[in-house]
């Protein structure tokens, strides 16, 4: 496989400028946002992908019966019914090779952003600087992961999955070492933001890389999978930072992650192949040209093409009219981000609760965080569970649900959410046992992630071809309310006090109980006067003209 795949991804280009003048004049020319003033709604109205929305993308799930289609004067390069090439016909092993490779590297991601909390006073006495200034290292990085996803995603599709992994997680593992031998503490907040916006790609591809592998009704035991990494991660940060705080120096927490992520870059760079089916059929259509010399072969991304400046604008611009626009994408986005801040506050809620009121270490501490990881990894084994009731449900709509069924395990896990916030509440007296806390806490972890993976769900299923743009709204909004938060927790439990701060997140919680409800309800009538929102009657209009297209679309 190894040997086949680089064989296939030989670096070519077409030289001969005929090809290219043949394909403009052939082809009608593709308005470009850029070629004249539009307006931000005008912008919304371009697709997301890198080539037209008239661009035939059956062959990257139903295979032609031939090596390449005839398209007028071209021969457009496709799949051919079990083509090794194609990343969905790899083995089953292989691809669950892949997929908890990218998973992991989720995990580290999300690892990265709050292991440094295990010990923010070994870096305020080295630098001698306030307690806010050092909690920037989390803050920083994690606003990171808001503006990467905005330029990652469409480079991903000009160029490819893996040369997006590729170089950034090479940036990301690059500035570590700044962070590690730091001798002031503006190179340390300098080379976490930009590790930050470095390795959000892998958050931003990681969804794309499962469905380049997986069909359709094979992928949800891997999305799964993938879910519960991005939570995972901070779980585990705290208590692996908290004992090499107490141990060692706060240096060698950046060699950790230092060791870490270079070890999964080189497994990466060796073993994970190319999986974004166009551009291994752009490799695959410059070796036909150059063993032949036929420069008749290409792609239809090569017919269609679409430059990376006008992806980039729409990729800045339509996440913002969505979020501003569009109702539910709104009020998700902001259930979402309280969700998202409510974990990185944890991170310093937590040290105050256990820290400062039982007079506990940073290690110790870090351990009270194991109870939100085991409710993630329950959340994850009820995943198939929650799938099989949506298909179940799928079937009484002739498998053309509404978007709404998608909240049915956020109706029910959003009450997990206030449950936990008030036994930890209320359970965070110095003098009542650490088990009352550390309980409130599972069920925080459940929630979390059911809540998650359903809201994701539902946005994806009311948008479709412009999801995309819905989650990058989402992404954004949740990435910068979850930097802000940690600048004010600590002070916000010191004045409320431990019970009545969390109680106040309690009661936010409670009161964001109503919105998958509301949309349960009122959903399909607000989707109903959205221009942007999906409906079945859309897919089969679409599917009418070209089956399967919804999906690699989306």
């Amino acid at each position: 496989m190894a040997s086949s795949e680089s064989s296939m991804q030989e670096k070519s280009s077409i030289s001969d400028s005929r090809l290219q003048e043949e394909i403009s004049h052939t082809h009608q020319p593709y308005l470009h946002a850029a070629d004249r003033n539009i307006t931000a709604e005008e912008a919304a109205e371009f697709p997301v992908g890198v080539v037209q929305s008239t661009a035939d993308l059956t062959e990257y799930i139903s295979p032609q019966v031939s090596g390449f289609k005839q398209e007028g004067e071209y021969k457009l390069v496709v799949f051919t019914p079990d083509d090794p090439g194609n990343p969905k016909n790899w083995s089953k092993a292989y691809k669950w090779y892949c997929t908890m490779l990218v998973a992991t590297l989720c995990f580290s991601v999300a690892f990265g952003s709050a292991v440094v909390t295990g010990d923010i006073e070994g870096v305020m006495k080295q630098f001698n600087v306030s307690q806010e200034v050092v909690i920037l290292t989390v803050t920083l990085f994690v606003v990171g992961f808001g503006i990467g996803p905005m330029f990652f995603a469409p480079a991903s599709e000009l160029w490819g999955r893996q040369a997006v992994y590729l170089s950034t997680l090479a940036l990301a593992v690059a500035f570590i070492i700044p962070c590690a031998v730091a001798q002031n503490i503006g190179t340390l907040l300098v080379g976490r933001f930009i590790d930050g916006i470095a390795f959000s790609a892998p958050m931003t591809l990681v969804g794309g890389s499962l469905a380049d592998l997986w069909r359709a009704e094979e992928r949800g035991v891997a999305m799964a999978t993938f879910s519960a990494a991005p939570f995972l991660g901070p779980c585990i940060g705290p208590i692996v930072g908290g004992y090499i705080g107490d141990n060692t120096s706060w240096r060698w927490i950046y060699y950790t992650m230092l060791i870490f992520n270079g070890l999964l870059y080189v497994v990466i760079v060796f073993t994970i192949p190319e999986t974004y089916a166009p551009t291994i059929l752009k490799r695959r259509a410059a070796k036909l040209r150059k063993e032949t010399g036929d420069n008749s072969y290409v792609t239809d991304i090569e017919l269609n093409p679409r430059p990376l400046g006008e992806m980039i604008r729409v990729n800045l611009t339509r996440p913002f009219i969505f979020l501003f626009r569009e109702l539910i994408v709104f009020l998700l986005s902001i259930y979402m981000s309280i969700l998202y801040g409510l974990l990185y506050m944890f991170f310093f809620a937590y040290p105050v609760v256990f820290g400062e009121g039982k007079g506990w270490k940073n290690g110790p501490v870090g351990l009270t965080f194991i109870p939100i990881a085991l409710g993630v990894i329950i959340a994850a084994f009820l995943a198939p569970l929650v799938n099989r009731h949506y298909i179940k449900v799928s079937e009484r709509y002739n498998g053309r649900p509404p978007a709404e069924v998608r909240l049915i395990p956020m109706m029910i896990s959003c009450w997990l959410i206030p449950i936990g916030l008030f036994i930890f509440a209320w359970t965070s007296y110095p003098t009542i046992h650490w088990t009352g806390p550390v309980i409130g806490s599972l069920p925080l972890g459940v929630g979390f992630s059911l809540l998650y993976n359903s809201g994701n769900n539902y946005l994806v299923d009311s948008y479709a071809h412009y999801a995309a743009s819905a989650l990058a709204a989402k992404t954004c909004i949740r990435s910068f309310w979850g930097a802000s938060v940690p600048l004010f927790t600590i002070q916000m439990y010191h004045r409320m006090g431990n019970q009545w701060a969390g109680s106040f997140l309690g009661f936010l919680g409670l009161a964001c109980c109503a919105i998958p409800y509301g949309f349960y309800f009122f959903g399909a009538r607000i989707r109903s006067h959205s221009k942007y929102a999906y409906s079945p009657e859309d897919e089969v209009a679409e599917n009418h003209a070209h089956p399967a297209e919804t999906e690699e679309k989306v």
